[in-house]
C-alpha cells in the first residue's frame, strides 16, 4: 500500500531536488541520488529531454520516456522507500517544486549545460526545471549548479557571476587527485562528497582535508 508524504510529514531528513540537463557528467548525478537516498533524504528528480539522450550515450542505463516509469526505475535502482523518490515531467506545473510553498530544502543542477545556466540566470522559467531553480533562489534555499563545459566564455562567466551574486553556489565538477584515485568511481565520489558537504548531508565518501591518519 502506498503511503502519501502527507501522512508522514517528518518521514525524511530533508528534500533535495536533483535536476539533470544534457551535458556529459550524468554519473555525478546518479551517484548523488544514490547517496541522498542512503542518507534518508527525499529526492525530487527532474530530467530534461537532452539529459535522457546523454544518459543513453554515457551510460548503459535505459531511460523510459514516461515520467512514471522513470520514477519507478530510479526508485528500484536505489532501493528508495515509498514516496522517497519522485520524478516530474518538464511541463508538470502542479509539481511541488513549481511553487514556493512546496520548495525543496535545496536543489542541484548536475550536470548543468551552459544553456540552462543562461536560462536560470535570466529567470526564464520556460520549463519546470528552470521554474524550480527560480523558486529555490527566490525562497532563499540553496541552489548548486554544476556547469560542465570548457573553456568558459565571457558569457558563461558573466552568467555564473550573476547567479553567484544571487547566492547560488557554482560548483564545476572538477575532481582532485591528491587522494591518489585508482578508478573513475573514486573521481566521481570526490565531487559528490563536496556536493553533499554543501548540502549538509553526512557522507563518508571522502575524509576532510588534514584529518587522514
Amino acid at each position: 500500500m502506498q503511503v502519501s508524504d502527507a501522512e508522514h510529514p517528518a518521514a525524511f531528513d530533508k528534500t533535495v531536488c536533483v535536476a539533470m540537463t544534457g551535458a556529459s557528467g550524468i554519473q555525478y548525478a546518479l551517484r548523488l541520488i544514490e547517496c541522498l537516498i542512503k542518507a534518508d533524504c527525499r529526492v525530487y528528480l527532474l530530467i530534461s529531454k537532452p539529459a535522457r539522450i546523454v544518459m543513453g550515450m554515457d551510460t548503459d542505463i535505459p531511460v523510459p520516456a514516461r515520467t512514471a516509469q522513470t520514477q519507478s526505475q530510479f526508485a528500484q535502482m536505489y532501493n528508495a522507500r515509498t514516496g522517497q523518490l519522485r520524478a516530474f515531467g518538464q511541463e508538470e506545473w502542479t509539481a511541488p517544486v513549481a511553487s514556493g510553498s512546496g520548495a525543496p530544502d535545496a536543489m542541484v543542477i548536475c550536470p548543468c549545460t551552459t544553456g540552462t545556466l543562461a536560462s536560470v540566470a535570466a529567470g526564464s522559467c520556460n520549463n519546470l526545471l528552470e521554474r524550480a531553480a527560480d523558486v529555490v533562489i527566490k525562497e532563499g534555499r540553496k541552489l548548486i549548479v554544476m556547469p560542465r563545459e570548457m573553456p568558459f566564455s565571457l558569457i558563461h562567466l558573466e552568467n555564473m557571476a550573476r547567479l553567484a551574486r544571487a547566492g547560488v553556489v557554482i560548483m564545476p565538477p572538477n575532481p582532485a587527485f591528491y587522494h591518489l584515485p585508482d578508478t573513475i568511481d573514486e573521481l566521481v565520489d570526490f565531487v559528490v562528497a563536496r556536493v553533499l558537504d554543501q548540502l549538509g548531508v553526512k557522507q563518508s565518501l571522502m575524509t576532510p582535508w588534514g584529518t587522514e591518519s
